[in-house]
């Protein structure tokens, strides 16, 4: 007889499985499990200012959101050229990486319970921060709280634009979907 290996699941996963879809039914009265508003991708986006005067600066901003991420970013090149920022069209701006399945609730597990608690004077994130069709959009201000990255080979602090895109229809719907997914809101 075969040995039956068990099969991985995230801990996001089965949270949402077994808690956040009784909940989010009973709270909303939705008659299909499948109403139910779940997260799709995330996106996690960073600027880079400092390129013109700095070109190695990319491969090491891109080392590092890869180290956190765990997938390979994509350059994000200027679309118009603007001549007081000394940017012409064509030119490398930032980086970005979409994650999904299970990458994201991997990134959304170390996020949520190891990242943003190691932030200073943490006490939640804004909980107004939604785009109105149930996306919740948030910075953070420095790549250190994440515990991949070592502050002795941090060449500069930088930030970056995490946005969680759900299949919510409402912005409560998302709040409360992402509250029982464990998201530190405000109070």
């Amino acid at each position: 007889m075969a040995k039956k290996e068990k099969v991985y699941a995230s801990r996001v996963n089965e949270s949402y499985e077994k808690e956040v879809v009784p909940a989010l039914t009973k709270k909303f009265g939705y008659k299909n499990p499948m109403q139910v508003p779940k997260l799709v991708k995330i996106v996690i986006s960073s600027g880079l200012g400092d390129i013109k005067d700095n070109a190695k600066s990319i491969q090491i901003a891109q080392n590092e959101l890869k180290t956190i991420t765990g997938q390979q970013p994509v350059l994000t090149k200027a679309k118009k050229s603007v001549a007081n920022f000394k940017v012409r069209e064509g030119m490398p701006i930032g980086l970005k990486v979409t994650l999904r399945g299970k990458m994201m609730c991997d990134f959304y597990d170390k996020f949520v319970s190891i990242a943003l608690p190691r932030v200073r004077d943490f006490r939640g994130v804004p909980a107004d921060s939604f785009d109105g069709k149930g996306n919740y959009c948030m910075g953070v201000k420095e790549q250190l709280i994440f515990p991949e990255i070592q502050y002795d080979q941090v060449e500069k602090i930088r930030g970056f634009d995490v946005c969680f895109v759900t299949t919510a229809k409402t912005d409560e719907e998302a709040r409360e979907l992402l509250r029982a997914m464990g998201m530190p809101f405000k109070r």
